[in-house]
């Protein structure tokens, strides 16, 4: 194992995804061509994969992969001197997901053992296979459909899935991710822009992800209609049919039930408690005092990825926009996955 090399390589593999996304495709080389066509066919087999949140998906790993960023990442941990293997039960609710885990795996000296989502299984095998062309064949892994023979495991899926996964892996060191989501806080001064932002929080990847935003805290006196109005730069999203169906749904199931909601033909929004929201609904409720939100937040917190607000707020949070660009020392669940593997 020759960690040196690769993180040399991992950099390559973010060089080579930027210079893809930067080219046109009239210019594209035979390997652009090979790189494009599977975009199109992971969304042929998987619907909510469209290239452009793939590509945003892609732009922001490439952003990431730098010499520097990994580095510095992995300056907090020891590199393991005896090599276990890790099954790894991948999740596919958003484009290359997964790929942190594997990434973990690999750089903390370990052999990653995956078992690929069925949603997403072409693009992190064909970076794997860039990544270890780039390293010299320094990265060593394996693709399975069954895991067997690992000394951990690193597992993701719903919190039905969680209690099955649990109780199967009970006798090896296990990280087992459940659902989580992720909330916003207004405070009533934000600008348009910040709201803007605030909906590539809600709308990217059409809100499948644990870092989406599904529910809105909002003062007493803030108007409804500013949100809908800083949304309008995803209407196009009620155009693509598995979302559409979903929206359709809800709205019929809310009209039948005789349940307040406010629509705007894309998205709609009900005043509920509830943390998690049906696709294509946000909740939101109103506070009069900050308190309130930081008890939802202390009492939620084993559900709740990350909080979307002001800094001037003081809730431990992001800004807009930055809820789908997180950092390579930034865990799902807040599990910290390097430390984990540092003791198996």
């Amino acid at each position: 194992m020759n960690i040196e090399k690769m993180i040399s390589g991992l950099c390559k593999v973010g060089d080579y995804i930027k210079e893809f996304l930067e080219k046109k495709p009239e210019n594209y080389n035979e390997n652009d061509e090979k790189f494009s066509a599977l975009l199109r066919k992971s969304e042929i087999e998987n619907s909510w994969f469209t290239i452009e949140n793939q590509k945003f998906s892609l732009k922001q790993w490439s952003a990431l992969l730098t010499e520097q960023n990994i580095k510095n990442w992995l300056s907090n941990y020891q590199i393991a001197k005896i090599s276990k293997k890790v099954g790894l039960i991948l999740a596919g609710n958003i484009p290359m997901v997964g790929f942190h885990d594997v990434m973990s795996v690999v750089l903390s000296g370990n052999i990653p053992v995956i078992k690929l989502s069925s949603k997403d299984k072409l693009m992190i095998p064909f970076l794997l296979k860039k990544w270890n062309e780039f390293s010299g064949g320094n990265v060593e892994y394996e693709l399975v459909e069954k895991l067997e023979n690992f000394d951990a495991v690193i597992a993701t899926g719903s919190n039905n899935t969680a209690r099955y996964l649990e109780y199967y892996f009970k006798n090896h060191l296990s990280i087992i991710r459940k659902n989580r989501t992720s909330i916003a806080v207004l405070n009533g001064d934000e600008t348009d822009e910040q709201l803007q932002l605030l909906a590539d929080d809600i709308f990217r990847y059409f809100g499948l992800g644990c870092r989406n935003v599904t529910r809105i805290f909002i003062p007493e006196d803030f108007k409804i209609d500013r949100l809908f109005e800083n949304f309008l730069n995803f209407k196009e999203i009620i155009n693509h049919n598995k979302y559409a169906n979903n929206y359709e749904y809800n709205r019929a199931i809310y009209l039948l039930n005789q349940e307040r909601f406010w629509d705007n033909n894309f998205v709609m929004l009900k005043e509920d408690e509830n943390l998690f929201s049906p696709l294509s609904v946000i909740n939101f409720s109103r506070y009069s005092n900050l308190d309130e939100v930081k008890n939802f937040i202390k009492n939620n917190e084993e559900n709740i990825q990350t909080v979307v607000a002001n800094p001037e707020l003081d809730l431990d949070s992001i800004n807009f926009g930055e809820a789908q660009s997180p950092s390579l020392d930034n865990y799902a669940d807040n599990v910290d996955t390097m430390k984990f593997l540092e003791v198996i």
